[in-house]
């Protein structure tokens, strides 16, 4: 391996102290036939028992494991369809992986997660107790979206963004997401021989999101490159590096060690803090604000949003709700209103003195406190 960044990345991979995620889809799980890949889940295990630092598996495959079991032919085409899919196939997925770990010598748990848990900020804190603690106790958290719940307008949407947010949510020092391609290449291999992979992204801008395209999804995967893209940004944010790499291979973890091919997100070097990192991973959003270039530039400075600087409320939202902030033609972060909708819209525009004879009383500050708030370009 001649690559310096791969070296390194070997020993986290092999040696790291800090807490390790891997992302797995359902394509690399599930064979053809339905029915788990044990043998390569085996293998991935074997490869990352010795680690001295604890493992978190983030696994796909409930819907396709159940999808087989109950004879479903093609990808559900109801939501209880696949609820049902999932009920079935998650104890299957869950029974296997631990059967795997139990063959190394250790006790996997199984961890089912909505976006409303870590929407969240109490819900958010006890499964980060939870995944703490038993890191602490050497356990492997298997962790997946819970399926049987899940809506579609409340969910992580894929697996690469459940991962990322379960990353920050153990103080990971690398999220590996496993993939069926090598990694994040200057064009799409499968349609160009001539692609180049790109081993190596300090920082994830329009130019790279533009690398993602809209990649197709294969197998019984949900996820494609823009997910793992955007998976990216939020783990890289709060200071955990990315490694996207090929998992199509018996043994992939020592496969990316004995070559080096994959992509490699650097980790922020200015990390978003604890909380800060939960805002920035938040995805449900109720309303937005569109803001004056005055309340913009004041934001870039660090400030809270002051009504003053809204000229536009949209959507119904309630106090504590995530909302949008953006400017005239562009989103600029999120964060949790201190107002309802009615009142933001009775004091926009407005100084704080003028607050109480609009709304009968003296106001809570602003609308929404910089603590509280984040901006996607920091």
């Amino acid at each position: 391996m001649s690559n310096p960044d791969a070296r390194a990345l070997r020993d986290v991979l092999l040696e790291g102290k800090a807490p390790l995620v891997v992302k797995i889809g359902s394509s690399l799980l599930i064979g053809d036939d339905g029915e788990p890949r044990r043998a390569w889940m085996s293998g991935l295990a074997r490869q990352l028992a010795g680690r001295p630092g604890p493992v978190v598996i983030v696994s796909s495959g409930a819907i396709a494991l159940g999808r087989a079991a109950l004879a479903i032919a093609a990808r559900p085409s109801s939501l209880a369809e696949a609820q049902a899919a999932a009920a079935v196939g998650q104890i299957r997925l869950a029974q296997t992986w631990a059967e795997v770990w139990a063959d190394c010598g250790r006790t996997a748990a199984q961890l089912l997660l909505t976006l409303d848990d870590l929407e969240d900020r109490g819900r958010y804190l006890n499964a980060r107790n939870t995944v703490e603690t038993l890191l602490d106790r050497r356990v492997v958290p298997v962790v997946n979206e819970n399926d049987t719940v899940a809506t579609g307008e409340i969910r992580f949407g894929d697996n690469d963004r459940l991962g990322a947010r379960v990353a920050l949510l153990a103080g990971a020092e690398l999220l590996l997401l496993l993939s069926d391609v090598d990694g994040l290449f200057d064009a799409d291999p499968r349609r160009n021989p001539e692609a180049k992979l790109i081993e190596h992204v300090p920082v994830i801008n329009a130019g790279i999101e533009s690398l993602a395209g809209n990649t197709e999804t294969t197998g019984f995967g949900t996820g494609g490159m823009v997910s793992k893209i955007a998976a990216a940004r939020i783990a890289t944010a709060g200071g955990c590096s990315v490694l996207l790499a090929n998992g199509r291979h018996d043994m992939p973890i020592q496969r990316y060690c004995d070559t080096g091919r994959g992509s490699w997100f650097n980790a922020s070097n200015r990390p978003l803090a604890r909380r800060k990192q939960w805002l920035r991973s938040l995805q449900h959003s109720s309303g937005s604000l569109v803001l004056d270039d005055g309340a913009v530039a004041a934001l870039a400075r660090g400030a809270s949003l002051l009504a003053g600087g809204i000229v536009e409320v949209r959507g119904d939202f309630r106090r504590g709700d995530l909302i949008e902030l953006r400017g005239r033609d562009t989103a600029l972060g999120h964060g949790l209103s201190g107002y309802d909708a009615e009142e933001t819209r009775r004091i926009m525009g407005r100084q704080s003195s003028e607050f109480e004879p609009i709304l009968g009383y003296a106001g809570r500050g602003p609308v929404i406190h910089r603590d509280d708030l984040v901006l996607f370009d920091r």
